[in-house]
C-alpha cells in the first residue's frame, strides 16, 4: 500500500481514494460499517479526512485488501488490538518509506 498525500490538515474523499487507489464509494462503505473512521462533514455534508482518518483508513485496507480479512473480522481485530494494528500499519509505513528510497538511490547510481 503507497499512500503519496501532500502534508494538510484536511484531505477530502477524493483525494484519499486517489492515494488509496480506491473508488469513493468503499470509502464511504467503510466509514458506515468501521467505527474508527469519523470524518468531520462541512455545511455541504462533503467529508473532510484528517491525518488520524487517513491512518485508521490505513489500517482498515491493509486488514481488508492486503490481509483478506472479512469485514466484520476486521471490525474484531480492531477492537481487540487497535494498538498493535497501529503500531504494524506505522512499521509498514516506515518501511515502504525506506524501500522507496532505496530504489531512488539505486536509481541515481
Amino acid at each position: 500500500m503507497k499512500i503519496d498525500l501532500p502534508e494538510k490538515r484536511y484531505y477530502n474523499i477524493g483525494e484519499v481514494a486517489k492515494a488509496f487507489e480506491v473508488n469513493p464509494s468503499l470509502i464511504r462503505f467503510w466509514e458506515k460499517e468501521f467505527d474508527a473512521l469519523q470524518p468531520k462533514k462541512n455545511a455541504k455534508g462533503n467529508r473532510k479526512f484528517t491525518s488520524e482518518d487517513i491512518q485508521n483508513l490505513g489500517i482498515i485496507y491493509h486488514l481488508v485488501k492486503e490481509r483478506g480479512f472479512t469485514l466484520e473480522g476486521a471490525k474484531i481485530h480492531l477492537k481487540e488490538n487497535k494498538k498493535k494494528a497501529l503500531n504494524l500499519f506505522e512499521i509498514i509505513q516506515k518501511l515502504e518509506f525506506v524501500k522507496k528510497e532505496l530504489i531512488r538511490i539505486k536509481e541515481d547510481l
